[in-house]
């Protein structure tokens, strides 16, 4: 029996492809991407190094824009996300950028069910996590996925900003650090993190995993952790006060008490 947040996140991330490919708000810019920009954003760029070559994997990779960046670098990507409709986005984004890619729709714990072989590079960022219950079966599926040697990037939010809420103008802890497996966040929103509309409020459900499980996951699944980083930055307004820091990126506004709003890490499968 599917669970009742299964079917309400798909129906969420197929009402925000639909509303991202359209691109309304140019937030993705996927016309700067046809012509030529590369969409990673500046963490990954700066931290993924060469992947020319590569057989790289893009776990929830959403309509495409940073599978096919990182094919334009030379990596051979497949893409897997569920919803129907990032999927038929990502393949028609390939073909309009004329950029070879493969991709799958596929839930993510079935990745190895629905792709064969396995991967040099496994590349997830922003905002995939907080969408399943489990993350150390997520860390497991990253070990399944990757050869002997291969290498995990991941880049998202930090859980110790994502506890966190803005309210009457201060930011306060809200949420728990750990949200247990079947008592997830629920959100109702009005519109999507791009600022398009939605035609009608949708309900969400999120988990917030603490550093420790998610490397606590991928240490018992076998990989090996090569470095972590924290960050004081996002691709998007986490909290209304943010303000830009470039390159698509914000920060908390001169005068805010510093705190890691996002982190990344590298793996190697031993």
């Amino acid at each position: 029996m599917t669970a009742p947040w299964s079917q309400a996140n798909l129906s969420n991330w197929n009402r925000r492809a639909a509303l991202h490919i359209e691109d309304a708000t140019g937030f993705y810019d996927v016309e700067g991407f046809v012509a030529g920009k590369d969409t990673l954003d500046p963490i990954a760029a700066s931290e993924i190094g060469d992947v020319k070559g590569k057989r790289l994997l893009h776990l929830q990779c959403h309509f495409g824009l940073d599978t096919l960046s990182l094919a334009r670098r030379g990596a051979i990507v497949t893409g897997l996300d569920f919803s129907p409709v990032a999927i038929t986005g990502s393949r028609d984004l390939a073909a309009t950028a004329n950029v070879p890619a493969a991709f799958v729709e596929a839930d993510l714990y079935d990745a190895r069910n629905a792709i064969d072989g396995h991967f040099d590079l496994v590349f997830s960022s922003w905002g995939t996590i907080c969408w399943l219950p489990n993350v150390k079966r997520w860390a497991k599926v990253v070990a399944d996925m990757l050869r002997p040697g291969g290498t995990l990037y991941f880049l998202d939010s930090h859980p110790s900003a994502q506890v966190l809420d803005q309210r009457e103008g201060r930011i306060e802890p809200v949420y728990g650090w750990r949200t247990p497996e079947d008592r997830p966040d629920v959100f109702t929103e009005s519109q999507s993190y791009t600022g398009d509309a939605h035609s009608e409020k949708v309900v969400d459900y999120n988990w917030i995993h603490p550093l420790s499980d998610v490397i606590g996951g991928l240490l018992d699944a076998g990989l090996h952790l090569e470095c972590l980083h924290e960050h004081e930055l996002l691709p998007y307004r986490l909290f209304p006060m943010m303000v830009p820091a470039g390159r698509s990126m914000f920060r908390l506004p001169d005068g805010a008490v510093p705190i890691p709003l996002s982190f990344s890490l590298k793996a190697t499968k031993r």
